[in-house]
């Protein structure tokens, strides 16, 4: 790895120089920012104290989606179900490689935000410290574009298994391969769902450009927004309550 030179000396930085440019209420925020994001991954996908998540409820109506998928004839709904999915997938691998792009070319030409900086704090920040903190956020787009492109490719598993599927009920294959459909549905929801976490974060990420307490506050604003979405709010409400009434 080549580091930067120290614009004093014309010589390279050293890794100590590197990270004196960097205080520890650095260190903490960015150690709040991984915790934070293992934390709420870990936290919806193995929800404890008797709450689910609403992403573990949507494992049983997935698979009950596979178990009605078997008597339906002909499978026609399923089909543009299954489509929409692997749309949506696809959209958001795109628009992840595209903002990856962006964040690449901000990261070679740092002199804007190098001159926003210096008119707030009227102190010039080198240049390594603005890509430092814009390869968290690159890092974290790139991370939610592989789990895209994995949930894509799990949704077209699932298809494949789905079309495999015979289509009387009563065959010794129909139930083994719907149940095996429904597990590769299931995979492929969790990493569209993780997918949209890092997203999540990369969006908190951009606020270490302004400092450490900026982060600080923006990951603790993702980190609650997450835990309210997936287990305070009304779609958590729908899907875990009494069924509702009839009427319409």
């Amino acid at each position: 790895m080549v580091l930067p030179l120290c614009p004093a000396v014309h010589m390279p930085m050293s890794y100590i120089d590197l990270l004196a440019l960097f205080s520890w209420f650095d260190a903490a925020a960015i150690t709040w920012f991984f915790v934070a994001w293992a934390g709420i991954g870990w936290w919806i996908d193995h929800p404890h104290f008797g709450r689910k998540s609403v992403t573990s409820l949507m494992k049983g109506y997935r698979r009950a989606w596979m178990r009605e998928m078997v008597f339906r004839d002909p499978r026609i709904f399923d089909a543009q179900m299954m489509g929409s999915l692997r749309q949506g997938t696809a959209f958001f691998a795109s628009s992840s490689i595209i903002a990856v792009g962006g964040v690449l070319a901000l990261s070679g030409n740092t002199a804007p935000l190098q001159g926003v900086a210096a008119d707030i704090s009227g102190q010039a920040t080198p240049a390594i410290v603005w890509q430092l903190k814009l390869v968290i956020v690159a890092l974290c787009l790139v991370s939610a574009f592989l789990k895209f492109v994995w949930a894509n490719r799990l949704f077209g598993y699932c298809v494949v298994l789905m079309a495999a599927v015979p289509t009387h009920p009563d065959h010794p294959d129909s139930a083994p391969r719907a149940t095996r459909a429904a597990e590769l549905n299931i995979r492929a929801a969790v990493n569209f769902n993780r997918g949209l976490r890092a997203i999540y974060f990369a969006l908190a990420a951009v606020a270490w450009l302004i400092g450490p307490i900026p982060l600080i506050l923006s990951v603790s604003f993702t980190f609650w927004v997450l835990w309210s979405r997936e287990f305070a709010s009304l779609p958590h409400q729908i899907l875990s309550g009494p069924p509702p009434s009839a009427k319409l």
